[in-house]
């Protein structure tokens, strides 16, 4: 598609991004390009949502005609779960969704795929999870999606997070389906990765999420902050001798989950 034919026009469809912040997301920049390369007529935005108007903001968008679907990112992922008329099962197992679709009928599915694009971002730097120790730092909505993948994926996992309800609510709804798998921790310690699942690392004044001096030389440290790409965590990883993978992979590896869900793929021009 040339950049003339990109133009927005009176039947672009079109597709938002979600989130409090939305500064941060990378979704227009990847997703954009996508629906160019397709020769899709349509374009990503962001849509600035407070908690406490994102039902309006949701509902709004949902009730106009020409949008297709929404991306979700902080703090969302679990609230929109209310918002949606089909719950997948995955997305359900995370209790929380990052993507909701128009289906057919006006109905809206919501699902989940951060846990699915981390681990193949994973695997496609090397970082085979199966049979490995993770300690996850963070038990939001892409902790909770990034833990159901990584159990899923073969791993054993240790959870962290200051708020110790998170886990102790993730570990009763996952451990009947990885049974013997899945632990609690006051904090992180030594495991093959260890991954920030947290939003800490978005802004320059936040602290660091765990100390990566602390770790073993062997430890490949995780980061799944996408702006900037190379946060503060990932940097005194670096500086420590310590193998990082950055958080832009579990994006970009959900953009064939994206054509899929969104039907992209029966869209060419």
């Amino acid at each position: 598609m040339t950049t003339e034919q990109q133009r927005i026009t009176g039947s672009t469809r079109l597709f938002a991004v979600i989130g409090d912040p939305v500064e941060q997301v990378q979704a227009p920049s990847m997703m954009n390009p996508l629906f160019a390369r397709l020769g899709i007529d349509a374009v990503l935005v962001p849509a600035h949502a407070t908690p406490a108007r994102l039902a309006a903001v949701v509902r709004g968008l949902q009730s106009t005609g020409n949008v297709d679907g929404l991306l979700v990112t902080v703090p969302h992922k679990r609230a929109v779960l209310d918002l949606a008329d089909e719950v997948s099962p995955t997305a359900a197992l995370s209790n929380g969704a990052n993507a909701m679709r128009r289906a057919p009928g006006g109905r809206w599915r919501a699902d989940n795929f951060d846990g699915e694009g981390f681990v193949r971002g994973l695997r496609a730097a090397g970082h085979e999870p199966a049979g490995r120790h993770v300690r996850l730092v963070g038990a939001g909505g892409a902790g909770s999606a990034i833990a159901v993948s990584l159990l899923s994926a073969g791993a054993e996992l240790t959870v962290t997070d200051r708020d110790e309800r998170r886990v102790r609510t993730l570990i009763e709804r996952l451990s009947p389906h990885f049974p013997g798998r899945l632990h609690s921790a006051a904090g992180p310690g030594a495991a093959d990765l260890v991954v920030n699942a947290t939003p800490l690392g978005m802004r320059p004044e936040d602290p660091l999420p765990f100390d990566p001096a602390l770790l073993p030389s062997s430890t490949v440290v995780v980061d799944i902050v996408m702006k900037p790409r190379r946060t503060a965590l990932l940097r005194r990883a670096e500086k420590h001798g310590l193998v990082v993978h950055h958080g832009a992979a579990m994006l970009a590896h959900q953009l064939d989950l994206y054509v899929d869900f969104f039907g992209l793929g029966t869209r060419l021009a």
